[in-house]
Order: C-alpha cells, then sequence, then structure tokens
C-alpha cells in the first residue's frame, strides 16, 4: 500500500533505531545444511526445521532475534508496534527458527476518543501460531511480478515492450511510452496512489488507472506507486486470458506447495488469521469495522479482492518456500516456477540511475531501512503496508520472515520499521565470520550512533618505511558508516586518515583508499591490506569505526595486525606482549 499522503517507502522506514549488543562466535560448519525431508510434509520439500547449528547459524543472535521482537510488543514508544508477529529465519535448506509470538486477534475496535484499542474478552483473544495467516499487503506486489516475469519468460511479454501495446487505452494521457520493466522498478512516472475505491464499478476503477496522467515522464525517476502492478494486473490478465487468483494458484503456489497462499481466503481460515484495522473515516478511506480474514487495502477490497498490489494472505513457512525456490534459482523439488536466469533479474538493479532506490524485477534489492545489516547489493525483499516483510540474501544463502499485524487495532499506532531492522540485524550477525588466523578476530560491533576503537601502542617508526598489514572484514551501511585508519604523532591530540590498499584474499584487483576509510560493501569476504606509516618516534595507529543513529550494516573485522620496517617487526598481533598492548574501545574478541 502506498501512503496517500505522498511519502516515499524509505521516508516511512526512517525512525527505527538498529540494535547493538554483543555476540560470541561458536565452532560451526561452514555450509548451510544440506537438503533433508520437510517438517510438514510433502508441500515443502525444500525445507525442514533445525538447529541454528544445522543451518549454519549462531544460536545466540537467533535467541537475540526473538527477545527484540518481543519488546516492540510493549509500547515503542507509546503504543505496540504490532499485537503479534510470527518469525521465521532460516538459511539453506534448514528452517533455524520459526517462532510465534503476541496475539493474531486482540483488539475488536478502536476507541479513537482515548486511543486506546478495546480488547476482545480475553476467551475470544487468539494468539499467534507457527501457521497463523497474513494479509500481505505489499509483499503482493512480489507474486504478480514473478507472473509477469514467467510470461517474459514464454515471450507473451516484453520486458521493454510498451504497456500500450498490450492495453491500448493505457496509452492515454501521455502514458503511450510506459513499458513493462518501468512497471516492475517503479519508474513509470505514475502518482504513488490514487482512491480507485471512490469509483462504483470495476470498470470505472479500470477506466480511472487508463486516464491517469503521469507525474514525471517514463524513466526519469523513481516513484513507489500501487498504479504500476495494478496495471500490470491488467496486462497479465489480458495475455493469458486468466485472473490474477487463478494465475497465482496454477504458477506459483500449487507448484510450489503453498497450501496457505491465496487471495480471498475462505471463511474457514478466519479463525487462523491475523486481525488488521478498525478501519473507519478519517485514518481509513472505507467505514468497514473490525478487518478479520479480508484485505485490509481500500482498493484491493474495492476490486473484489484481487489486486496486483496487494490482496494475498499467506503464512511465515509459505513465504520460506518462496524464498528457498528463488534462492534455488526458481525450482522447489522438481517442480520449478523459474529459469535461474529469470530469478537473476531479480537480483539484478535496473534502478543504477537512482541510487538509493535499487530494485530488480518487482524485488527491492539493498534497503537498509528495512533490511539492516542482511542488506547487500544482491539482497532482494519487499515490506507491507500491514507490518509484513520478506528478505532473501543471496549472498549468505539467507532467508527473513516477519509476519506482524501492526495496524491492529489502527494504523498510527506504528511508525518506522524497528522491528524489521531488529530481526534482520540479528540473522546477519548469526551467519557467522570465520577468522583468518585461529579462532579469533577484533569486530566493531553493529551498535548504532556508537564509535568503535582499536588502537596499537606508540611505535618508534622514525627511521621510516614502516609498514602496517592485517586482514580486513567490513560492510558498512554505505557513506553513513565508515571505517578510518588512522595516526598521531602528537600522542593523540591530533589525527591523519592513512592510506591503504586492499586486495580480496585468494586473488582480484587491488583497491586504493587514499582517505584511508571503508564504507559500503566489500563482498562479505576478507581481504589483506597494506599500509605505508608516517615517520615519528611514537606514532599511534588506530582503526576508528563510526555510524549514525539509524541503520548498520554488518560490521568490522580486524585480524592478523603487524607493523614491520624490512625484515624487523615493531608490532606482532600473534605476540601475547604485543597483543596485550591493543586497546580496544567499543570492539570485541570474538571466536569464530
Amino acid at each position: 500500500m502506498a501512503d496517500a499522503r505522498g511519502l516515499s517507502r524509505r521516508q516511512v522506514g526512517l525512525g527505527a533505531l538498529a540494535l547493538g549488543g554483543g555476540l560470541a562466535f561458536a565452532s560451526l560448519p561452514a555450509d548451510p545444511a544440506a537438503a533433508a525431508a520437510p517438517s510438514r510434509g510433502e508441500s515443502s520439500p525444500a525445507l525442514r526445521h533445525g538447529s541454528a547449528r544445522e543451518a549454519g547459524l549462531l544460536p545466540g543472535p537467533l535467541k537475540q532475534l526473538v527477545t527484540d521482537a518481543e519488546a516492540f510488543l510493549q509500547p515503542s514508544p507509546q503504543h505496540p508496534w504490532y499485537a503479534g508477529a510470527v518469525l521465521l529465519a532460516g538459511r539453506g535448506r534448514t528452517v533455524a527458527l520459526h517462532k510465534p509470538i503476541g496475539m493474531a486477534v486482540r483488539y475488536q475496535a478502536y476507541d479513537e476518543k482515548t486511543d486506546t484499542g478495546v480488547e476482545f474478552p480475553p476467551e475470544q483473544q487468539i494468539p499467534m501460531a507457527e501457521d497463523t495467516v497474513f494479509d500481505l499487503a505489499s509483499v503482493s506486489k512480489l507474486f504478480t511480478s514473478i507472473l509477469a516475469v514467467q510470461q517474459i519468460e514464454r515471450g507473451r511479454i516484453g520486458l521493454e515492450a510498451p504497456v500500450a501495446s498490450y492495453l491500448p487505452d493505457f496509452g492515454r494521457a501521455g502514458k503511450q511510452d510506459v513499458t513493462i520493466r518501468q512497471l516492475l522498478t517503479h519508474t513509470s512516472g505514475f502518482r504513488a496512489w490514487i482512491p480507485l475505491y471512490t469509483s462504483p464499478t470495476y470498470e470505472e476503477k479500470v477506466q480511472r488507472v487508463y486516464d491517469e496522467a503521469l507525474a514525471s515522464p517514463p524513466g526519469t525517476a523513481y516513484l513507489y506507486s500501487d498504479l504500476n502492478l495494478i496495471s500490470l494486473q491488467l496486462v497479465l490478465e489480458h495475455v493469458t486470458g486468466r485472473r490474477l487468483d487463478v494465475l497465482l494458484r496454477e504458477e506459483i503456489t500449487e507448484p510450489l506447495g503453498m497450501r496457505r497462499t491465496r487471495y480471498n481466503p475462505p471463511a474457514s481460515w478466519k479463525p487462523k488469521t491475523a486481525a488488521t484495522e478498525d478501519a473507519r473515516k478519517p485514518w481509513s478511506g472505507m467505514d468497514r469495522g473490525l478487518v478479520w480474514g479480508e484485505v485490509h487495502d481500500e482498493n484491493a477490497y474495492s476490486l473484489g479482492g484481487v489486486a496486483g498490489h496487494a490482496g494475498v494472505f499467506s503464512d511465515a513457512w509459505d513465504l520460506a518456500v518462496l524464498a528457498r525456490s528463488l534462492l534455488d534459482g526458481g525450482v522447489c523439488g522438481r517442480n520449478r516456477i523459474l529459469r535461474p536466469e529469470s530469478v537473476e533479474l531479480m537480483f539484478t538493479d535496473f534502478n543504477t540511475a537512482f541510487p538509493g532506490d535499487e530494485h530488480g524485477l518487482g524485488f527491492e534489492l539493498y534497503q537498509h531501512w528495512y533490511m539492516g545489516a542482511m542488506a547487500t547489493p544482491r539482497t532482494a525483499g519487499h515490506t507491507g503496508f500491514t507490518g509484513t516483510a520478506l528478505v532473501l540474501d543471496p549472498t549468505t544463502d539467507s532467508f527473513l520472515v516477519v509476519l506482524g499485524n501492526s495496524v491492529h487495532p489502527v494504523r498510527s499506532w506504528r511508525s518506522g520499521s524497528a522491528p524489521r531492522v531488529a530481526a534482520a540485524n540479528q540473522l546477519a550477525r548469526a551467519v557467522p565470520v570465520r577468522p583468518v588466523r585461529g579462532r579469533t578476530a577484533w569486530f566493531s560491533g553493529m551498535a548504532s550512533a556508537a564509535t568503535a576503537t582499536l588502537t596499537l601502542p606508540a611505535l618508534d617508526t622514525s627511521s621510516g618505511a614502516a609498514r602496517l598489514s592485517c586482514a580486513l572484514w567490513w560492510d558498512t551501511e554505505p557513506k553513513a558508516d565508515v571505517l578510518v585508519l588512522e595516526s598521531s604523532a602528537d600522542g593523540g591530540t591530533t589525527w591523519e586518515p592513512v592510506p591503504f590498499t586492499t586486495r580480496r584474499r585468494g586473488g582480484g584487483t587491488a583497491e586504493q583508499h587514499p582517505t584511508g576509510m571503508a564504507t559500503g560493501w566489500s563482498g562479505r569476504v576478507w581481504h589483506d591490506l597494506t599500509a605505508g606509516l608516517p615517520a615519528a618516534p611514537a606514532l599511534v595507529v588506530r582503526w576508528r569505526y563510526t555510524t549514525d543513529r539509524l541503520y548498520v550494516g554488518r560490521g568490522a573485522y580486524v585480524d592478523g595486525l603487524r607493523v614491520e620496517k624490512g625484515r624487523r617487526r615493531l608490532f606482532d598481533e600473534s605476540r601475547p606482549s604485543d597483543a596485550a598492548g591493543l586497546l580496544a574501545e567499543g570492539w570485541s574478541r570474538e571466536d569464530g
């Protein structure tokens, strides 16, 4: 659902503070667990429940993930962010965390005079369960996008073809040049949202889409818009002759064995479905009372519950099956829904002209505002207005599902995306980083609004030609969080950056860091670092890692620090006497 006031999804996400804290590595298998028999029967042949160790994950951060999520059941700061949630995290083919918290149904109404929720009697409230079904809201857009890419594979739709070549009436009001790709990447020029529910008939709603003029010329700006996926729905239904709900069932959910995913769930599902909002004007566009078992989004509801932008209901396990299928290149068991090269398009940024709004076909990419430390240039996902999120990280072969009913009892009780960020941070931390030497390495931590330093003892480099070397691993929120190598010749009164060179271990092109700074994405692999040091009789060298108040990456690691002049070693981390001289503030020494 696009915010009616025109706020971007990233602006809605601002204000979420990532949670920090320490963790200890354990000895774990390096690779994801191998495929095994499913724990929920033949409907999910690609997944099984298992331990963190079997998934190649650290158990401590997974426990903290639940603790963090439970904190948002309490006022944060004034009202709970959600009444309840279902959390699922996995790596490889192992689901290592599948945890319901809070209530699926708690409130029967919202009292706007006192800004409180009117609760059902305790015996009528329903706790969350592993298989609670949620209104996915805009996560539905992923299913529409997959269906579109399927038709691109089959040659029925052209990625760069004008939408008007399939729907001539769409070309009205200057939209004749809008392409299928621009719909999938939100670069069509559509404004965010229009109240289609105010038009009385389905045909009139469609005509409003056709008559809608663009806010910007096609391809010149990124603007997230529900109208893109509604338009794509119309194209799909035209070229296939099937309704979108039929396409979803026949092309995705049945092949993948997703038995709790559909539009318009039957009444029998209601007791196992999370309630959403007490929908009344003025905060809602329609007076519907408690929405429970029906789609929350007003436009999707007015379209009969079947819409390209919203309306799909699902549970956490089914979404994990979808995630696993995409991470496996579009296949689940013996059933393939997409070719590997088509899946690759979903993990490839088509919006390079709009930095910060990276987007594959249908999937958002590299969005720290809800992916947290899981975010990489190839991390794909989507969120939903009701409190849902799906994140897939091909780099670590991990996936995260956060399903919350955050508009229960009213949408104004929550803001930002803090629970999603916190969960993603902890799953990212759960993926171990193996030290280069031995079992330990220095770790910066992942706290927001923090500074961590690792300082070498004062060294006599006055004769010149001293060089520092170490192994370095970093992944930070680009530009906002930085790792700096710097030195002081006056006892720490002033500091100057130390330029350095990094090269990916095992080969690769040398990368120069003339400002002594590392930030952003480095591939989540170790790099060999060398740096020439200034000449001084008592030179102090330190690493300084600084984060802003919002989002963080996976952090930074330093291992195997040495300072040498020719064959003479001025400092060697592996020598106990030298290592004892290191001063760490905010860093931790961790096992891997």
